[in-house]
């Protein structure tokens, strides 16, 4: 083991509570979070915007929000960027979204595409996906048993999430910024 990981400082939500700033704790490492670029939060906004349009008209049980804490254990609190719940919410996510969406920048990519992906994974939320605007392409991973299965690349089509309340459809080529 590496003596650098062997005596990193494992935190825990008491901790996360009291920090100044933006922050992710994932097993009990901190991750400080990036101040996001103008393109990331357009392509924020847009999600939350024609979701929560989607919602209204599809799938009225649900919520869409933006950055919320999504507390998973005493070790773990991540922020995603977008989600979907189709659950009550106070002010914070205590069980796994139907759909979370990731945005993805050169300095998020490693941990959007890999330990967040996993983590998203193993908490079994339904839908993962990874928007890059600066490619305009979306990927869209659904859970398969215990695995993420990647399902489609979308760019400029309408895709539809089969969630268990409802069906709701999103058209990709109105989140580019």
């Amino acid at each position: 083991m590496n003596l650098a990981i062997k005596y990193l400082p494992k935190y825990t939500l008491k901790d996360y509570e009291k920090w100044e700033g933006n922050w992710e704790l994932i097993e009990g490492i901190a991750y400080a979070l990036a101040s996001p670029s103008i393109q990331h939060q357009r392509t924020v906004g847009k999600l939350f915007r024609f979701l929560d349009e989607a919602i209204e008209k599809e799938c009225k049980g649900c919520i869409v929000g933006i950055d919320t804490d999504y507390v998973i254990d005493e070790h773990t609190v991540v922020r995603p960027n977008v989600y979907v719940i189709c659950d009550k919410v106070k002010d914070r996510i205590l069980k796994a979204p139907q759909i979370i969406f990731e945005v993805v920048s050169e300095s998020t990519s490693e941990k959007d595409e890999g330990l967040k992906r996993e983590l998203y994974e193993r908490e079994k939320v339904e839908y993962y996906v990874l928007v890059y605007p600066d490619l305009k392409k979306a990927r869209i991973f659904k859970l398969e048993g215990d695995k993420y299965k990647k399902v489609l690349d979308v760019t400029e089509d309408t895709f539809t999430f089969n969630l268990k309340k409802c069906k709701l459809s999103l058209d990709f080529s109105r989140i580019w910024p």
